[in-house]
């Protein structure tokens, strides 16, 4: 009786390496329900509302400034050198980095670019909107504070909302947000938010923002996340075009690989006996000057039309007279007495 040998987790980590035979007929793209408007919404308001407490200098930013003279760097100085590794998951480059070459792999798995456009559609809104508000709201960090108690905003800085925090909300949480799944999106969810949360805290931990500062990069990037399902059409025509023109490009290059045809019109050869050699000649045509090949002797040499048959009647037997014709009986032998 023959029996099937079971997949281990390993036969089927590289089952899952596999690239597709082709792109899967129903990708899982989320649309804009009705739960997600709602988080949507929630997650605005808490925006606005972060922005409006610090504006009017509330008790949130007497909590920052407490906070900042707590200096968590100096209670806890044993996982000061971990915290400033551990911050790195907020940064730009590295993150944008380590989360392309992964959905750089899913795109080449599945014959599309919609991971990869995901991923910079995201980090172009995380640019523009968080950028836009840093320099826009201008407020000072807590190592370039100048007054006690106050917001410090509009004084030329550029910490509110925490671009760490933001950006590693984006960054890990495109990988939820692109899971094939739901279990898998519900998994990254968490470790997303808790990989985001850690970050927000390291900033807060090291001095480097206001805790007020952490809570609106949380909102600014999950803004982000959530307004992307509006993206997802444009995702498409850009996937579209991107595809349009290298399919057009791959048919240039097609073309350009083609044999070139020779210039000038053909010259028509006319065998004798034809009738038709009254007509008007033609300009002869200069052939092109050629290297006689090498394995052939030097001298003249004449072509195959120039050459002497072997024997008139064109065959290259030698005649005999014992021969007769077919189809004829051959001649009595006489017969010999004995």
């Amino acid at each position: 009786m023959r029996t099937e040998r079971k997949l281990t987790r390993l036969d089927r980590v590289f089952a899952r390496l596999d690239r597709e035979p082709e792109r899967p007929a129903l990708l899982d793209v989320p649309d804009m329900s009705r739960h997600r408007f709602a988080l949507f919404a929630g997650a605005l308001a808490f925006y606005l509302a972060i922005v409006w407490a610090v504006v009017i200098t509330s008790w949130l930013v007497r909590l920052d400034w407490q906070v900042m003279f707590f200096r968590p760097y100096q209670q806890w100085p044993e996982i000061h050198a971990f915290v400033d590794y551990y911050v790195v998951l907020g940064q730009r480059g590295p993150t944008a980095v380590m989360v392309a070459a992964w959905l750089g792999w899913r795109s080449w798995r599945q014959h599309t670019l919609r991971p990869l456009l995901a991923l910079g559609v995201s980090l172009l809104l995380l640019n523009v909107t968080v950028g836009a508000a840093k320099y826009g709201m201008g407020r000072l960090g807590p190592h370039y504070a100048t007054t006690i108690g106050a917001n410090e905003m509009w004084r030329g800085g550029d910490i509110f909302p925490s671009g760490h925090t933001a950006n590693a909300v984006v960054t890990w949480g495109i990988l939820a947000y692109m899971a094939s799944t739901p279990r898998a999106r519900r998994w990254l969810s968490a470790i997303s938010a808790v990989t985001s949360l850690g970050v927000g805290m390291s900033t807060v931990y090291l001095g480097t923002h206001w805790l007020s500062d952490v809570l609106l990069g949380w909102a600014a990037g999950l803004l982000i996340l959530l307004a992307l399902p509006w993206c997802e059409p444009l995702i498409t025509r850009a996937e579209t075009l991107i595809l349009g023109l290298r399919d057009r490009w791959y048919a240039s290059r097609g073309r350009a690989k083609e044999p070139k045809r020779p210039a000038g019109p053909p010259v028509v050869l006319t065998p004798p006996g034809s009738g038709q050699e009254d007509a008007p000649a033609r300009e002869p045509v200069a052939a092109p000057h050629t290297r006689a090949p090498a394995y052939l002797a030097p001298g003249p040499h004449t072509t195959r039309s120039d050459r002497v048959p072997v024997t008139p009647a064109g065959s290259r037997r030698p005649p005999h007279s014992d021969r007769h014709p077919r189809n004829t009986a051959p001649a009595a032998r006489p017969l010999s007495g004995g």
